[in-house]
């Protein structure tokens, strides 16, 4: 067992939990979180049965005080964050969706994981190997809008550029931190058999969380300011 602590956001199920189990089983004390604690202690406790330490955490994303209630708890309860996974989001571009899709989408998939971030920041400096992993998408590369073509055919504007728009918060942290222990990366999970993805969908959740695990873990050595997939750099 090392004593590391990982933040997971919306991480009740598919590749939020999938993280969350990869890493537990590394040794890593997971802080699951969703926006009940009910919906949180239930993936927790899954995870616990597995041997996997694990504490269910309630953190609705775009509930500022639920942030500053968690940072707190987790600068009492630890002193610290080793690792935070930005993993919740929407895809609220469907006709079933009844609210404003595109601001609802920013609210969740960008204006979120910068307050997080923000707020949890100097939590992440005190370690000595910091890692922040933003989940995002390859539509959120406009090199990869333009040049392919089943790209063109399913982006939809907001999430999209949500994820875009999360991209460069990457980057803006990378820059910021340099010269400390905390590297920041970007991650294409890949279509995933999840609620978003679908049944459809070419690969599992333990597939989809393999590339935040792997940058949630990174050695000393190990680049920040990239947007990655698998093996692979994306292009911005």
């Amino acid at each position: 067992m090392n004593d590391k602590i990982a933040l997971i956001t919306g991480a009740s199920g598919g590749i939020g939990l999938e993280v969350a189990r990869q890493l537990g089983r590394q040794g890593i004390t997971v802080l699951v979180s969703a926006r009940t604690i009910g919906a949180a202690e239930k993936a927790a406790s899954e995870l616990r049965q597995e041997g996997i330490q694990a504490e269910g955490v309630e953190l609705e994303v775009t509930n500022a005080a639920h942030i500053s209630e968690l940072a707190s708890y987790i600068a009492d309860a630890y002193g610290r964050l080793d690792i935070l996974v930005n993993n919740a989001g929407i895809w609220a571009e469907n006709g079933e969706y009844a609210g404003d899709a595109f601001r609802d989408t920013f609210e969740v998939n960008t204006f979120a994981p910068f307050l997080i971030t923000e707020t949890l920041m100097p939590l992440l400096l005190k370690s000595d190997a910091g890692r922040i992993v933003n989940q995002s998408s390859a539509l959120g590369s406009i090199h990869f809008i333009l040049n392919n073509e089943l790209a063109q055919r399913i982006a939809t504007p907001a999430y999209a550029a949500s994820k875009a728009a999360l991209n460069m918060l990457t980057a803006y942290w990378a820059q910021r931190s340099k010269g400390t222990n905390l590297k920041v990366n970007s991650v294409h999970p890949g279509l995933v058999k999840t609620r978003m993805g679908g049944e459809k969908a070419e690969l599992s959740a333990e597939e989809g969380a393999i590339t935040a695990v792997r940058l949630a873990t990174l050695p000393a050595d190990g680049p920040t300011g990239g947007f990655y997939y698998m093996d692979s750099e994306l292009p911005w």
